[in-house]
């Protein structure tokens, strides 16, 4: 009888790790990499997702984004010259060029410069919610999107 206990003991366990994936910054640079707009950031989500991504931040000031698992975080580090954020955020500046770059009109650093222009600091996906919130300076939410996926 022990020895059945503990075997199911011992499958329970590999089960749950089998869930836990692991997921390495290569693999994210490899799954941005084929982010060219706004456009492709749905299967960009989904690409991720199943890599085993709850949530992440990006930030706009140097784009370093932290990205975290049920039990793993990798950092992708800076990717360009610190950018100036501006104080204040100009909302609908922002809404009009965010929708611009989801229609694929804009390209990701066109998109970041934007962020920084008109007052986002950062975002933060969370996948299980499937939302996108973007962040002032002071941390105040500025929008939620859902993410259609």
């Amino acid at each position: 009888m022990q020895i059945v206990h503990d075997y199911l003991l011992l499958s329970h366990f590999l089960i749950i790790k089998k869930q836990n994936k692991m997921f390495t910054v290569e693999q994210i640079k490899a799954a941005h990499s084929k982010v060219k707009s706004g456009a492709d950031f749905p299967a960009y989500i989904q690409e991720i997702k199943a890599l085993g991504v709850t949530h992440y931040e990006a930030y706009v000031s140097d784009g370093h984004i932290d990205y975290h698992g049920a039990e793993h975080t990798a950092q992708v580090p800076e990717k360009y010259a610190p950018l100036a954020i501006a104080s204040t955020p100009d909302l609908s500046t922002f809404q009009a060029e965010l929708r611009a770059h989801q229609q694929g009109q804009t390209d990701y650093l066109t998109f970041i410069q934007m962020c920084a222009t008109t007052g986002i600091e950062k975002w933060k996906v969370c996948i299980k919610h499937m939302t996108c919130t973007y962040f002032d300076v002071s941390g105040n939410e500025v929008l939620v999107e859902a993410i259609p996926y």
